[in-house]
């Protein structure tokens, strides 16, 4: 077994393992983030005179919708880096090829985990909404370092091995 192959494994079970926690923790006491989203949806923590603020959602059953795709896209992350992680155990040994091919959910999982933070936080939240306005409901930063984490992962795992 290849020790870059193992490596690759590993890091992929743990960002699915993250990702499995931050979507237990929306689910088991979702008050804080929901809250969070509630916050940068509604803008109300944008300066007064923006002109952007016409963009804010403030009607609940969206917010809670809005909260309730961001869930199911991080448990969809999880699961796309379960099941790559899961098909990387036995391919570990295998021709090269094989590896490559087993890598494929992991990979569709990093790079839906780079679109749901990268996109969804910074982009979305971040540009549209203003959240970098926001004192108190910025994530900015923690969607920066997870998107860094995730790109950082998604380059090496899709990285050949170099195998003949």
């Amino acid at each position: 077994m290849s020790v870059l192959r193992a490596s690759k494994l590993l890091l992929v079970a743990g960002i699915a393992l993250t990702c499995s926690l931050v979507v237990t923790g929306n689910v088991v006491d979702p008050a804080v983030n929901r809250d969070f989203v509630r916050h940068v949806l509604s803008m109300d923590t944008v300066e007064p005179g923006s002109a952007i603020r016409g963009r804010a959602i403030t009607d609940p059953g969206l917010q809670q919708a809005a909260f309730m795709l961001i869930v199911a896209s991080e448990a969809l992350v999880a699961g796309l880096c379960w099941i790559g992680a899961a098909l990387m155990v036995p391919a570990l040994r295998a021709p090269a090829p094989r590896f490559a091919a087993a890598k494929a959910w992991a990979i569709a999982g990093l790079t839906l985990g780079v679109l749901v933070f990268q996109t969804g936080f910074m982009g979305i939240g971040g540009e549209w909404f203003g959240m970098w306005m926001s004192k108190t409901w910025n994530g900015q930063d923690d969607a920066f370092r997870f998107v860094m984490i995730l790109l950082g992962v998604l380059i090496y795992v899709a990285l050949p091995e170099g195998e003949a």
